[in-house]
């Protein structure tokens, strides 16, 4: 397999389990959601694994003893419109306090380039640690313009979580963003000429909401 750089292949049973059946072409709308929020939770935890503790005292029922919680470190999840929005919930699942953005781009069906219709981003995006949301790394040009307007609002933590990549995505955004680290679930074989991911499982903000 080619190696590529920044780049983590979360293969734990369960999410590779649930991307399988996130590809039938016979699962429906609901349990594509469901599967897709169950997935994002699944790979936070690897997202956030490098996130810092800090040791409080605090009392159980039994005695005051020193533990650990996380730093004073603030998150913040941006979706990209409108597929990313389906992986909010499950990473709120996990981190119920972060705060979320939106960044709202469309692929032109010419150029297959991003087109910005809308961004907005929580406060003192510079002090926090920021993870992207998108289902699909296609061709790598909406996760690399929303790392565009993300740094030129000052972050500098990024990194991008997304369920299936093909390798022109990967690239792409290595190239444009070598700093920013990337979790996937899969990296299949190539793009069509349409722009989809091979063998992929079509348009995802498309069977999330039951549009065509």
């Amino acid at each position: 397999m080619v190696k590529y750089k920044n780049v983590n292949l979360i293969d734990h049973p369960m999410v590779q389990h649930k991307l399988t059946i996130l590809r039938d072409i016979n699962t429906g709308v609901k349990e594509f959601r469901e599967l897709v929020e169950e997935l994002s939770l699944l790979m936070g935890y690897e997202v956030t694994r490098n996130l810092p503790l800090e040791n409080i005292e605090v009392e159980t029922p039994i005695c005051k003893t020193t533990s650990k919680i996380i730093s004073g470190k603030k998150l913040g999840l941006i979706p990209i419109l409108r597929a990313g929005l389906g992986m909010v919930d499950g990473l709120l699942k996990l981190v119920p306090t972060a705060k979320v953005g939106h960044v709202g781009l469309y692929r032109d069906p010419v150029t297959l380039n991003p087109v910005e219709y809308y961004c907005k981003f929580p406060p003192n995006i510079a002090d926090r640690e920021i993870i992207i949301l998108d289902p699909m790394l296609a061709t790598g040009g909406s996760a690399v313009a929303a790392i565009d307007f993300l740094k030129e609002k000052g972050a500098k933590n990024i990194k991008l979580m997304c369920l299936l990549a093909a390798p022109e995505g990967v690239k792409a955004v290595n190239t444009k963003h070598p700093d920013v680290e990337i979790f996937l679930a899969a990296i299949d074989e190539k793009l069509n000429e349409h722009g989809y991911i091979v063998p992929g499982l079509g348009d995802a903000g498309d069977r999330l909401y039951g549009t065509k």
